[in-house]
């Protein structure tokens, strides 16, 4: 997994990370990809990553859970509520992992801007503590995320 440039990746504040990735897409299309657990299916996780568990209730106060099979065999589990909803345009979810409850809980807020037929995503991840959020840097996970986004764009262009 390496991140080829097209996701730039912010580290701000003591507890922010900030993702930014344009898609040739417009925005409700992107959306709709990213909150259909039946497209969601088809591109989260890094290559070789299967989302064999997607549930999705959309709505403020609505849960979302996620079951990622890696490659070696193992599962991780992702799980969150939202908090707003405005569609297409913005969304705030929590987030944490079955398998790293010492990380807490973390807030995303995602934003999609469409110009020109293009959408700007912009996900705000802000993590319980410095701490967290320096351990989320250092998992690798930019790496990982935008492989991930690589995948969304690719099945964007076939939608």
């Amino acid at each position: 997994m390496k991140n080829t440039g097209t996701l730039k990746v912010e580290v701000r504040g003591e507890r922010e990370i900030l993702l930014t990735r344009v898609f040739d897409a417009p925005k409700e299309l992107v959306w709709k990809a990213m909150t259909q657990p039946e497209l969601v299916k088809r591109w989260f996780g890094p290559r070789g990553h299967q989302l064999v568990e997607c549930e999705i209730d959309l709505r403020p106060g609505g849960k979302w859970r996620y079951l990622i099979l890696m490659p070696n065999g193992h599962t991780m589990g992702m799980r969150g509520e939202y908090l707003e909803i405005e569609p297409c345009d913005r969304m705030v979810h929590t987030e944490s992992f079955d398998e790293y409850a010492e990380f807490g809980v973390g807030v995303i807020t995602s934003g999609f801007a469409e110009e020109h037929g293009k959408t700007t995503f912009t996900g705000l991840q802000v993590a319980p503590s410095r701490e967290v959020r320096d351990a989320i840097v250092a998992s690798g996970m930019e790496h990982g995320a935008a492989e991930t986004y690589d995948r969304l764009a690719e099945l964007l262009e076939t939608l």
